[in-house]
């Protein structure tokens, strides 16, 4: 026996399909085990997949990447909010979100704009650790470490250029490596995410990197409204704005893909 679940995927931090961060949504009813959860997302193969279980008019939100549960995700929180205001409650122009470890988050949609509240994750300068360069293929001007290390290059064009080696990306002691310089043609700074950690070798556009990198640019630049652009392949948008000990990331949201999944019915199976 199987039972049916339905399944949204959602191109984050862009205005067109085939751009951004894909994330899958998966509403429930009820949560389902942790184990059954991970190897929907693992099945999925998407760097993460979201998971909603609503609670009046609040919903409880939970991150799974291929490989591990996380507790902050920027794009997934994206999708799962064009998830509830374009096909779940039409009309509705703002949501919380409960979540484990990260708080409440809440997102606001203003014309075609969705505006996320995230924590503040301002990051400390450290020394480079030892086989960082390495790793990345390149040396950076600064370090900074805020759970995720956060490097600094002069030019946009640096950042382009890494080619890091992901086994020793991942041998790292961190949650992931940011890459960030400032950017160009009134882009305030641009970045690239690597977590081969979490499974996901180069992450596409990642929310939870910018509320380490909003303080950061933010204090060099002086100014607290920051336009950013994630230089990944499929390259990202976010409207950015620093606000102390939270930030705003704003971004677009395109539904690419809605249908149906099954799972054993009898958890006991998975």
């Amino acid at each position: 026996m199987t039972t049916e679940l339905s399944i949204y995927q959602v191109d984050a931090f862009t205005d067109a399909v085939f751009g951004g961060n894909p994330a899958a949504v998966v509403p429930l009813r009820d949560w389902l085990p942790d184990v059954l959860l991970q190897k929907i997302a693992a099945e999925n193969n998407l760097s993460e997949t979201a998971f909603l279980v609503p609670e009046r008019d609040v919903y409880h939100l939970r991150w799974f990447t291929p490989k591990i549960e996380v507790d902050l995700c920027g794009h997934a929180t994206l999708a799962s909010a064009q998830v509830v205001f374009e096909m779940l409650h039409p009309g509705r122009r703002n949501v919380t979100f409960l979540t484990r470890r990260a708080g409440p988050l809440t997102v606001n949609l203003t014309g075609d704009r969705l505006t996320m509240d995230f924590p503040a994750r301002p990051a400390e300068r450290v020394a480079a650790p030892t086989g960082l360069a390495a790793a990345l293929g390149a040396e950076p001007a600064e370090v900074w470490a805020a759970g995720k290390l956060m490097v600094v290059f002069e030019t946009e064009g640096a950042v382009k250029a890494l080619e890091p080696d992901f086994r020793k990306v991942a041998a790292l002691d961190c949650l992931g490596v940011i890459a960030t310089a400032p950017g160009n043609d009134g882009i305030d700074f641009v970045s690239r995410y690597f977590a081969p950690h979490a499974g996901i070798d180069e992450d596409p556009v990642t929310g939870s990197a910018h509320c380490v990198l909003v303080p950061y640019w933010s204090r060099r630049l002086g100014k607290t409204r920051l336009d950013a652009r994630q230089i990944s392949a499929r390259g990202g948008r976010l409207w950015c704005e620093d606000r102390g000990e939270r930030v705003s990331l704003a971004g677009r949201a395109v539904l690419y893909l809605e249908g149906r999944i099954f799972v054993p019915s009898h958890h006991g199976d998975v």
